[in-house]
């Protein structure tokens, strides 16, 4: 991929009993570990201004997970499994590194990484920092706080979900603004709250560009539905990895022990994980911008905010703890677009334990 790290962070090709990749490491050597999992359509990078300015005594390590930067080609997303895959490939980075416990940081689809965490390995986890993360029950085709299902089939999530041109210009690394669904685009009207532009954005946009396409990959496959949006969730790629059918229950995780606390970080402005997400097919038809909308009954929006707030209110009940914390004036990636906010909480949360 060839992005020159910031001074404080360097880049090294790591390989596991999992897979190969490319693993960014801050430079305090014998810090306690911080593990950052980026989000779809982006890399490590991403995490890169947030591994620099850790505090004293703690060492950040992020991998550009499967399916995107310079992670192994050859490796793909099994989408039935879930999180499962990103899930192991993390732990046997840790592993590798010598790490038996560790502090972990994900934002959006490292957010769904990390809620499978909680559910299989929370004994290694010494704090958890999710950062607009998506939902627990997935993301697209659930109607309420309990993650019921819009249709039987989860139509509406999965890799169908994707913009075909977004796709096609990520596919031939386009670094533009000449439309409205280029990477660079994407990323000034949907990830971060307009008019912020990050000091970095090429280094962003490059990242962005790096996401492996294909039908195993992002978007991955799907499949006709007779249900509206008559498409359902296929079986490779992180895309079909976030549908609901396929996430780890969440009894599951309420039931795993020990529960360790939880920073929940959101952008008050967040248009990817809300409770009207812009690529929700819910709000699309709602918003007369995708046809065929049956009507608020039978589709409603997902309410991915208040599915998270009443999973994490029954965590706490189930004897764990957790603190949302709201950044006014951010989207997707508030600790890039308010590094003071985002690291003012996360440094506290990572200190308190």
């Amino acid at each position: 991929m060839g992005i020159v790290t910031i001074p404080g962070v360097t880049a090294a090709t790591v390989e596991t009993t999992r897979i190969k990749t490319r693993v960014l490491f801050s430079d305090l050597e014998d810090g306690k570990p911080v593990l950052f999992l980026h989000g779809n359509v982006s890399s490590a990078t991403w995490w890169e201004e947030t591994m620099a300015a850790l505090p004293d005594g703690f060492r950040g390590v992020a991998p550009d997970q499967r399916g995107f930067g310079d992670s192994e080609a050859e490796k793909k997303i099994d989408a039935m499994r879930g999180m499962r895959d990103l899930v192991e490939d993390a732990l046997a980075l840790m592993d590798h590194l010598g790490f038996t416990e560790f502090h972990v940081a994900g934002n959006s689809l490292g957010g769904m990484v990390i809620w499978d965490m909680l559910g299989t390995c929370p004994a290694r986890l010494l704090t958890v920092t999710v950062a607009d993360p998506g939902s627990p029950f997935g993301f697209g085709a659930t109607r309420d706080e309990l993650g019921t299902p819009t249709t039987p089939d989860f139509a509406g999530s999965g890799g169908g979900l994707s913009n075909p041109e977004l796709i096609r210009r990520l596919k031939v690394g386009d670094l533009s603004t000449e439309s409205p669904f280029s990477p660079r685009s994407a990323l000034r009207t949907l990830l971060v709250k307009p008019p912020f532009i990050p000091e970095r954005e090429d280094e962003l946009v490059q990242a962005m560009v790096s996401t492996h396409i294909g039908d195993q990959d992002v978007p991955g496959d799907s499949v006709q539905s007779p249900n509206w949006p008559y498409m359902a969730p296929g079986v490779w790629g992180a895309s079909n990895a976030t549908a609901p059918k396929y996430q780890m229950g969440v009894e599951e995780i309420l039931n795993a022990s020990p529960k360790p606390k939880v920073l929940w970080v959101r952008g008050a402005d967040d248009l990817a994980v809300s409770d009207t997400a812009a690529s929700d097919p819910g709000f699309l038809g709602r918003m007369g911008l995708l046809p065929g909308w049956p009507g608020e009954e039978a589709y409603p929006p997902q309410p991915m905010v208040r599915q998270i707030r009443a999973f994490l209110d029954r965590y706490t009940n189930a004897g764990g703890e957790y603190r949302e914390v709201v950044i006014k004036d951010a989207g997707h990636v508030p600790f890039l677009e308010k590094p003071d906010e985002f690291n003012r909480a996360f440094h506290a949360h990572l200190l308190d334990i």
